[in-house]
């Protein structure tokens, strides 16, 4: 085998390896490049904040806005109050709030984390899933973060999903709260007991009163013997 032959080799077998690399680095990269939402699952008939996060632009263009549609199901919508966004809302003929826009006071670096959060209230009536629509504005372009998976599709083979929040029977948010007020009730119990039950706490508190009190006739009879 030539020298030139083993250098051709060479350099075609480390453009492979590069070129993998790149390909293993980029495919992380672009699945994680979306907008999500946290958390991801709500009651229905509860309050929640939902937090619409990204961490890329449109094609590495710093973000400008975000635009979140609101689906319908929801009782009530009220945005953060942020510094870093200003935010402008949208509302239908029913007084409800249908979209809302986040523009960003300085474009979001491609290398930073971006996040906007929102109330949201929900009824008894409320879908199994929510879906946000989300229109993300940049220096450059947009891109649009609306596809919904079909029944069966994976969501995760989807090039632009929308963020998606499940929701669950309200029951469980009751037995939530049973559960908290059981526990307070427990805790007073408990604190109840320990005074109760601690027999030397209670032999120390009465020790000093009585010794106060033999402290005072000692005193009343002292005087009593100066007068």
């Amino acid at each position: 085998m030539s020298r030139n032959t083993r250098t051709r080799r060479l350099s075609l077998a480390t453009l492979g390896v590069l070129g993998g690399a790149t390909l293993a680095l980029a495919v992380p990269a672009m699945a994680g490049a979306h907008v999500g939402v946290s958390p991801d699952e709500l009651a229905a008939g509860d309050h929640g904040v939902l937090t619409f996060s990204f961490s890329h632009g449109c094609e590495n263009s710093p973000t400008t806005a975000l635009r979140i549609t609101m689906p319908e199901g929801l009782a009530s919508v009220a945005p953060t109050m942020d510094s870093d966004w200003n935010i402008e809302v949208e509302r239908g003929d029913d007084g409800l709030v249908s979209a809302v826009t986040y523009t960003a006071v300085a474009p979001v670096p491609t290398d930073l984390r971006g996040a906007v959060s929102m109330g949201v209230g929900l009824d008894e009536n409320t879908p199994d899933t929510l879906a946000f629509p989300v229109v993300q504005e940049c220096v450059e372009g947009s891109t649009e973060w609306t596809q919904l998976a079909e029944n069966g599709e994976d969501p995760h083979s989807l090039d632009a999903p929308a963020p998606v929040v499940a929701v669950t029977a309200a029951t469980a948010g009751e037995h939530g709260e049973h559960a908290e007020t059981e526990d307070a009730d427990k805790g007073d119990e408990a604190t109840a007991t320990s005074a109760v039950s601690d027999p030397l706490g209670v032999a120390l508190g009465a020790g000093g009163l009585v010794a106060g009190f033999a402290a005072l006739v000692v005193a009343i009879l002292a005087y009593r013997r100066r007068a």
